[in-house]
């Protein structure tokens, strides 16, 4: 699959606790694997899925099924560890969405898991759609709880020649990653599959989709900035390179691939002797899990 990612990168690695941004498609997977992804593990973050077209089956160790179709959200809190996986439904012919991630704070990180399926009824206006799947915008407001700082997460949807006028909350950065069309931002053509970055201490944002390049969607994104450093390497988010590191060993251990993490690990990462199961059980009869891919020879360093 044809897969775009645009955060993080060289010169941002968050905007608010939003940390990881890929879009993909749209692809005509009839003949293809499509969205092939065995159980994999996360720990730190949160998971969301917002499909634009087709859909994808979810299933994850804390017994959850879930089925993935465009314009509903599906929120998995991996918190202190999960393992899921997901694959393209067996109808689906063309594929196409945003696969994002949002960092957790300190305070919440080593919560347990929990998911969650959410469809926010859309917000019409005069030739645009907007649906806030997280946080408020527009009048809008999705009961979903992030456990995070403030965060926001929408699709606009707008035709050519349509115009927006939107009251940010000004504690926020935000971003608008442009999925179709060539929309201009407050006088500023954003071009397809770019993010555009706004700083806080901006209240307003007027988004015009210009007349000759048909309907625009958009992902508009935001937070209070997270305020805090994270080590992120493959499906884990830490505070430090001991911590990725002694997740990657009690995830090898619990799929059977690797000896249990000495206890001088476990201590060196600030987990205790002993660490709980972090990913939990797996259903039966599913495809082998991911193994983890090896460490760099360097030192994992921290971002935000």
């Amino acid at each position: 699959m044809t897969v775009r990612r645009t955060l993080p990168q060289r010169r941002r690695s968050l905007v608010g606790a939003w940390c990881f941004l890929d879009s993909y498609g749209p692809d005509d997977i009839s003949a293809t694997n499509g969205m092939n992804v065995p159980r994999h593990p996360h720990t730190g973050l949160a998971t969301v899925s917002w499909l634009y077209t087709g859909e994808i089956d979810h299933l994850d160790s804390a017994g959850n099924s879930a089925r993935v179709r465009p314009g509903e959200m599906n929120l998995m809190l991996a918190g202190r560890g999960i393992t899921h996986q997901e694959f393209s439904a067996p109808q689906t012919t063309v594929l196409h969405g945003a696969q994002l991630w949002y960092a957790l704070p300190d305070s919440t990180r080593e919560m347990e898991h929990e998911f969650i399926h959410y469809v926010p009824e859309a917000v019409v206006g005069d030739g645009w759609r907007l649906s806030v799947f997280l946080g408020s915008l527009a009048g809008s407001s999705s009961p979903v709880e992030t456990r995070t700082p403030p965060l926001l997460g929408a699709e606009l949807i707008m035709e050519p020649g349509a115009s927006i006028d939107l009251t940010l909350d000004p504690a926020f950065e935000h971003a608008l990653l442009v999925d179709r069309g060539a929309p201009v931002a407050d006088g500023v053509a954003l071009p397809k599959d770019h993010l555009a970055y706004f700083a806080p201490q901006r209240g307003e944002l007027r988004v015009v989709a210009t007349d000759d390049d048909g309907a625009v969607r958009i992902l508009l994104l935001g937070g209070e900035p997270l305020g805090e450093q994270i080590v992120m390497w493959w499906n884990f988010i830490g505070r430090s390179h001991e911590e990725v590191e002694a997740y990657r060993a009690i995830y090898q251990h619990e799929i059977g691939l690797e000896e249990a993490p000495a206890p001088g690990q476990l201590q060196a990462a600030g987990l205790p002797a002993g660490d709980a199961p972090r990913f939990g059980p797996y259903p039966a009869g599913q495809p082998a899990p991911l193994p983890a891919p090896v460490l760099p020879n360097a030192r994992l360093r921290s971002r935000g």
